[in-house]
Order: structure tokens, then sequence, then C-alpha cells
């Protein structure tokens, strides 16, 4: 007779892969968007537990004896998921502060609409960026480098054992602090520009005090600042994705 007894513990180590990658999928940018249906996105989790299967299914033991054992097993791997999904989550807000200051100095600030990769309202400017950062990393080939942090996730976390939680709450906040300085400077230029425009402006209101400038200069504002968005563009995009690839590179071994 032919033994199927393999069949559990295949079931066991797919599970617990998969319970990884999905949960690093829901957070990763450009892969796991909420735009995206949730369909799409769950095929493409048991695509990418298939692949990775495998490479990995030597990381995992024995299925455990007691069911506290598993449901500890199955945490973990979810708690690892989450944690790198959401450091590469952490990034792309840094487009956000970006987007946010920028808008500010532009008298922007209250032109809204939904952003596709949050499903919340926020600035236009930046929902603009995060579009045109999702679209880069896809251009890019970025997305590739996030499913090879999936994949040497299992080098940095080994299954089994007890999570770093001081490590990870220390990356979190290095991760945290360092997506507002990367939004600091993509927005660099803007602030500089805010300064001069408004000082020049307060300058003028106090020589015309009779005259509203504030509100006939908002027009130029608006134009200097997306001509200035205009040719800074590009050299923002490249410094966010390399800022994004480093961050990145962090899970890559």
């Amino acid at each position: 007779m032919i033994s199927i007894d393999f069949l559990p513990q295949t079931a066991f180590t797919f599970m617990l892969i998969f319970s990884r990658l999905a949960a690093m999928l829901m957070l990763m940018p450009a892969l796991g968007e909420t735009s995206i249906p949730a369909n799409v996105r769950l095929i493409l989790a048991l695509l990418l537990s298939f692949v990775m299967m495998p490479l990995v299914a030597s990381s995992y033991g024995a299925i455990p004896d007691t069911v506290p054992a598993l449901a500890f097993l199955v945490l973990t791997e979810i708690a690892v998921g989450l944690f790198i999904g959401g450091a590469a989550r952490i990034i792309m807000s840094a487009l956000h502060v970006a987007g946010n200051i920028i808008a500010l100095q532009m008298s922007l600030a209250f032109a809204q609409n939904v952003d596709p990769t949050q499903g919340q309202q926020g600035v236009l400017i930046a929902n603009f960026l995060s579009l045109t950062a999702v679209t880069l990393i896809f251009a890019t080939n970025l997305d590739h480098l996030m499913i090879a942090a999936m994949r040497d996730s299992y080098e940095l976390f080994v299954p089994g054992q007890a999570l770093p939680i001081g490590d990870f709450s220390q990356m979190a906040v290095q991760m945290v602090s360092g997506a507002f300085k990367l939004g600091l400077q993509l927005a660099a230029p803007f602030l500089v520009f805010g300064l001069i425009f408004y000082l020049g402006i307060g300058i003028l209101s106090r020589l015309m005090p009779q005259i509203q400038i504030f509100f006939i200069a908002m027009p130029a504002n608006i134009m200097l600042g997306f001509v200035l968005l205009l040719f800074l563009l590009g050299a923002m995009m490249t410094w966010f994705l390399q800022g994004f690839e480093q961050s990145i590179s962090m899970f890559v071994g």
C-alpha cells in the first residue's frame, strides 16, 4: 500500500508559509494595495506560497503535538509577515509627509480626494506622489526586491523561534523616523520656496496695507508651485526609490 503520511506535514508547512506571505502581502506597497481586489491578492498569495514552498519547507519542523504550540507557530508567522509588510508600508508614508508639506506651501492643503493606495481621503499632491511611486516600483522591478525579501525573511526570522520584540521595536522606530526624514528631504525645495514667497508677500503687505496681497498672490503661488513640482518630480521620485530600495534591502540577505 502507498503511504500518504506526508500529506499532513505538507499541509502544515503550506499553512505556515501562506500565513507569513499573506500577512506580508496584505501590507506591502504595490503588491498589496487596497485598490487591488481581495480575490486577486489572495490568488497572488497562494501562488507565491506554492513557489516559496520548495525553497523554505526545510525551515519548518514536524507538526507540534499540542494545539497551543501550533497556534504559537501560526501567530509568529503572521507577526513576522505583518512586521515586514508594515515596514515597507511605512516607507510609503514618506510620500504622504512630502505631499502634505508641498500642498501646504502651495495653498492646496484643502484640495483632497480619495487615495487609492490608502482607501481614504488624502491631499491631492500626496495621492499623486503615491500613485507615481507605485507605478515606478513596477517599472523599475523593485517589486522583485520585495519578493526576495519574502524569501530571505526565513533566514532573518527562523520559524519556530521566539520573536525579537526588542529588535522589532527598535527597527520600527528607525523606520518611522527615517520615513519622516525622507519626506522632509523630498519637500525641502518647497519649504525654501514657501519661506521666500511668503516673506516677499509679507513685505508687500506691509508696504501696501490697503491691498489684499495674499488673495492676489495666491494664483501665482499655485502656479509657481506646480512649475517647481514639474522640474523636481523626476529627482524626487529617484530619491524616494533609492530610499525605498535601501530600506527593503535590510530584509534581503
